[in-house]
């Protein structure tokens, strides 16, 4: 018996044991099972049911904020249909009869006349019909239409346009339009969440969202005046004009642009870098054109361009920070503010300039007849003169050294500045020397490896080049081989430029 009272107490001991541990398992299941249902468990998804509690609950007041952000918006974009006729040129040829006995009577029947249509976006900011867009969204049409949301279609006139800044006002016969408040673009952070509404490819009011990605973007040579709003909301063709809202359903930018592949229906799609035109720069142009039909604007009379390391040592600056001065024209504002060749404007109005295009932007953004203050480093000392800004001349176009390059044709690629009295000084150029001075070359140009920045090109294709302007028509009409004559290192000689030359960078 004692073998088996020592047994059962044995079984007995080891029985409690086994309770215990069991015991302990259960709490530590159950311990763990309560932890995970109040870690994970409560976002479970049961059968027909969603999830919720308090920051389910902030997400959908922040979803239904946005939906009252867009339904506030969204009724004042309208979508822009364009149609441009086109006049085909017909072969004298086939006006001959020798000819036309081998097309037929038919074959003279070529039409004359080529219809082209384009979409984009506007955006509704005065009640009585006003709207802006961008001017390449109607540049050259011969027909505009505007349908609001409504889908109540309207002719629109066009109002006036600046290409400059590519904006655009244009109008259509009806009153009390809902309409988009202008915000303030000037008090956009890098990071701010911001809207974009359009009609890209075609899809009739669509939104993206996104962040303000960057500010004051001007390195893409766009536009003549560049400060723009870079954002990764989906921006694509079909966007041009469209507003770019604020979290107040405030338009702070007009879609403009996009950095693309290059790919896909339309010339490529969003990659997540897009562009806007400050409201505050695009105000001021849609209240002169409505005023006026046309935009004035301040001239300082300066050739300026960025500033260099080089530069910065040979006139002791501190930084590649500011607008360096090439030259000055004579009895200009500038000239008459004592501003000289190789100053540094620092400053414009106590604003800070961070390159040349800053200074652009500013100038223009300021009255004729407008007193301003520069603030400038000569040999690394501070001075501070006072101009009288004059009215900017129509076809005087907007320099930062070198001018915007022709995109197509033999001589694209290729960014020519005036041959100014300070330019001809700095390269030792006779005064007899006629033509323009190539300031930079895209190293997919035709000309890249027969061109450098300081050449100076005479003449193109025997014609004499006295401007700029003279070379922006020769370059629009150079589609083949193109003989330059041009000046390097103070030599005289011909080049030719074969289209096929070059290696496309695109």
């Amino acid at each position: 018996m004692e073998p088996r009272t020592v047994k059962f107490v044995n079984k007995q001991r080891t029985s409690v044991s086994q309770v215990v541990m069991i015991a302990a398992l259960v709490f530590i299941v159950l311990a763990a099972s309560y932890l995970s249902r109040r870690t994970h468990g409560d976002y479970t998804l049961a059968a027909g049911a969603g999830l919720d509690g308090p920051d389910i609950e902030a997400l959908e007041q922040q979803n239904k904020a946005f939906e009252r952000i867009i339904q506030a918006a969204a009724p004042a974009v309208v979508y822009i249909s364009t149609e441009q006729v086109i006049k085909a040129e017909q072969s004298p040829l086939l006006m001959d009869p020798f000819f036309r006995q081998f097309f037929g009577e038919s074959g003279a029947q070529i039409p004359r006349e080529q219809r082209q249509h384009a979409l984009g976006t506007g955006v509704v900011f005065e009640p009585d019909g006003y709207i802006v867009t961008n001017n390449h969204v109607i540049d050259q049409a011969t027909s505009v239409e505007v349908m609001l949301t409504s889908k109540k279609v309207y002719k629109a006139k066009v109002i006036g346009t600046d290409p400059d800044m590519d904006i655009a006002v244009i109008k259509i016969d009806a009153k009390g339009l809902p309409v988009v408040p202008l915000g303030n673009s000037n008090n956009l952070h890098v990071g701010d969440t911001v809207m974009a509404i359009g009609n890209p490819f075609g899809l009739n009011f669509t939104v993206t969202r996104g962040a303000v990605s960057a500010l004051g973007r001007s390195q893409f040579n766009i536009e003549a005046l560049q400060d723009f709003i870079q954002t990764d909301a989906a921006i694509n063709p079909g966007n041009s004009g469209g507003a770019l809202i604020d979290v107040k359903g405030q338009m702070v930018g007009i879609n403009t642009a996009i950095l693309s592949s290059g790919s896909g229906p339309g010339g490529g799609g969003s990659i997540g870098i897009g562009f806007a035109i400050p409201i505050n720069m695009a105000k001021r142009a849609m209240e002169s054109l409505i005023k006026t039909g046309k935009v004035t604007r301040g001239y300082l009379g300066v050739t300026i361009g960025p500033v260099t390391q080089e530069l910065a040592q040979q006139f002791k600056v501190p930084d590649t920070s500011g607008a360096f001065v090439q030259d000055v024209a004579k009895g200009g504002p500038a000239d008459k503010a004592g501003l000289k060749p190789g100053d540094l404007i620092r400053k414009f109005d106590g604003r800070a300039i961070n390159d040349s295009s800053d200074l652009l932007a500013m100038v223009a953004s300021v009255d004729p007849g407008s007193e301003v203050t520069l603030e400038i480093l000569r040999n690394g000392e501070p001075l501070t003169l006072k101009a009288k800004l004059d009215e900017r001349a129509a076809n005087l176009g907007f320099k930062a050294g070198a001018r915007k390059a022709p995109s197509e044709g033999t001589l694209r690629g290729i960014s020519v500045q005036e041959l100014t009295p300070g330019v001809r000084k700095q390269l030792e150029l006779p005064a007899d020397v006629r033509g323009v001075v190539v300031g930079n070359i895209d190293p997919g140009s035709p000309a890249a490896q027969q061109l450098e920045p300081g050449d100076v090109i005479l003449s193109v294709n025997r014609v004499p080049v006295n401007s700029v302007a003279d070379f922006d028509k020769m370059a629009a009409q150079a589609k083949g081989s193109t003989l330059l004559r041009i000046m390097h290192d103070g030599q005289a000689m011909f080049i030719v430029v074969s289209p096929e030359s070059g290696s496309d960078q695109r």
